[in-house]
């Protein structure tokens, strides 16, 4: 669902007018309509802070696919079984991408969720998906600790 139905259905939920959400986030009512109704859309660190402010994970207006579509370690789109690593008998793995995990186990599973922004950052600006390292950084830094590899050492290290 696209952040401009999206937004809508949070706010009310939060209990929120147009107004009130703005305030909050220290913009102008029209700059919350605009998002709403898809004249524009926020950058990403107003998302975050949107997200944060309707008590709702980033990925839910990020419009980010179901699992299955996206690598489980570095959030990488898994467009199709070309980008799949695989299992130790060939098979395609299902949340994982060939950068991330080889045989069935993570490449460097030393490596920290920072490590893994600062080297994919530049890679997503490469690619054209965002026009400069920061924003990359940013959306990264957001989804990289929702994602499983990540949350599962976010919960070994709370135990």
């Amino acid at each position: 669902m696209a952040l401009k139905d999206k937004l809508p259905e949070l706010r009310e939920r939060a209990g929120l007018t147009q107004q009130a959400l703005a305030e909050k986030l220290f913009v102008t009512r029209q700059a919350v309509s605009r998002w709403e109704t898809g004249e524009t859309t926020p950058g990403i660190d107003m998302t975050k802070l949107i997200a944060t402010t309707l008590g709702a994970p980033i990925t839910e207006l990020l419009e980010m696919p179901p699992e299955g579509f996206f690598c489980q370690s570095c959030g990488m789109y898994l467009t199709g079984d070309d980008d799949r690593a695989r299992a130790a008998d060939g098979t395609p793995e299902a949340d994982w991408c060939k950068w991330c995990v080889e045989d069935g186990a993570i490449v460097n599973p030393d490596e920290t969720m920072e490590e893994m922004i600062e080297r994919c950052a530049p890679y997503m600006v490469q690619s054209g998906s965002f026009a400069t390292v920061d924003e990359a950084v940013s959306l990264l830094g957001a989804v990289l600790p929702q994602l499983k590899r990540w949350r599962r050492r976010t919960t070994a290290r709370r135990s």
